[in-house]
């Protein structure tokens, strides 16, 4: 446990115990003993708590094993022409031997593909991606994506682009929708 929990249980918990349980066999009232175990059974439960949270795995922490998979441009972030624009046009790839595929769409078809590698730095907790792409390299690949988590299990990949200034990637299938 932590320090502060140590703490607590040295100044505070252990001393009130102590106080409750000599009070209790002093004057035989039972109220003391429940009070006892007011203070105890929520601590154990937490104790317990945080030896089961213990055994899973920390999710949070991103492993470059986590960047492996198939991006599409995340339109949740800006709806509108522009951002179905932007999905029907560009897609990504990061495969398992630490390549990078960017790919450029029209009308469902791939045109061109930018090529390229990656690899992680830790500059943190977690592995941050980096990208050497092949030339010519495409205006979205120029920098190294900045990594968000959404959550514990979901994160977005933003590349900063000149053209269309900041690209939202999340993981997901590519299908064509509609647009206007």
């Amino acid at each position: 446990m932590g320090f502060g929990f140590n703490l607590g249980m040295i100044f505070i918990i252990l001393p009130l115990t102590l106080i409750l349980f000599l009070l209790g066999a002093i004057t035989k009232k039972g109220g003391f003993f429940k009070a006892i175990g007011c203070i105890w059974i929520p601590i154990l439960c937490l104790i317990g708590l945080s030896v089961i949270m213990s055994i899973f795995p920390d999710t949070s922490v991103l492993e470059k094993e986590d960047y492996y998979g198939e991006y599409i441009i995340d339109r949740n972030f800006f709806k509108g022409k522009q951002a179905d624009w932007q999905y029907n046009h560009f897609r990504m790839e990061i495969t398992e031997n630490d390549s990078i595929f960017l790919y450029t769409m029209e009308n469902g078809k791939i045109i061109s593909i930018n090529k390229g590698t990656i690899s992680t730095v830790k500059p943190y907790s977690s592995e941050r991606l980096v990208l050497k792409m092949n030339e010519p390299n495409h205006h979205i690949t120029e920098t190294n994506p900045t990594t968000y988590r959404k959550s514990w299990w979901n994160f977005y990949l933003v590349f900063k682009s000149k053209k269309f200034h900041n690209m939202y990637f999340r993981k997901g299938k590519w299908e064509k929708i509609k647009t206007e």
